[in-house]
């Protein structure tokens, strides 16, 4: 049985709980992700949708949909980052410091055509996304 996890927004006013083990979890540099962050690249774990849960502060939770693709989820009182749904997908992924007893053990770099931050650490560098999530699935050069 999976380990479950729960973690929360800056202030604590929102509460998720992750269980079961995630999809993937790694780095995006996309210029979205970078921008909204405020950050040269964001790091997140991937869960299938079903698999994450606000357990407290739901009606504290906003959003902003860029595109049908990303729903990100952020705490009204603290503006704290959360989590981006994508819907199209089936997944959500958790920003990894909202779920500070989960390992973060990265294994990809996503959007990596878009890096403002070079980073060597021998990890996969696809120049967008998998294939499975429409992307090329191409890797890049470190």
């Amino acid at each position: 049985m999976a380990a479950t996890h729960r973690g929360t927004c800056f202030c604590g006013a929102v509460e998720i709980e992750v269980t079961d083990a995630p999809v993937e979890m790694g780095y995006c540099h996309c210029s979205s992700c970078r921008s909204y962050s405020g950050a040269p690249l964001v790091a997140y774990v991937l869960f299938r949708a079903e698999d994450v849960k606000v357990t407290r502060g739901a009606e504290l939770l906003s959003g902003f949909r860029k595109t049908e693709m990303s729903d990100r989820q952020f705490c009204r009182k603290c503006g704290g980052h959360i989590m981006t749904g994508h819907p199209t997908l089936g997944f959500t992924d958790v920003r990894a410091a909202a779920i500070p007893t989960m390992r973060f053990e990265p294994t990809v770099h996503l959007n990596y055509a878009e890096a403002v931050l070079p980073i060597k650490d021998g990890l996969p560098k696809l120049k967008d996304f998998p294939t499975a999530a429409g992307g090329s699935g191409e890797t890049m050069p470190e």
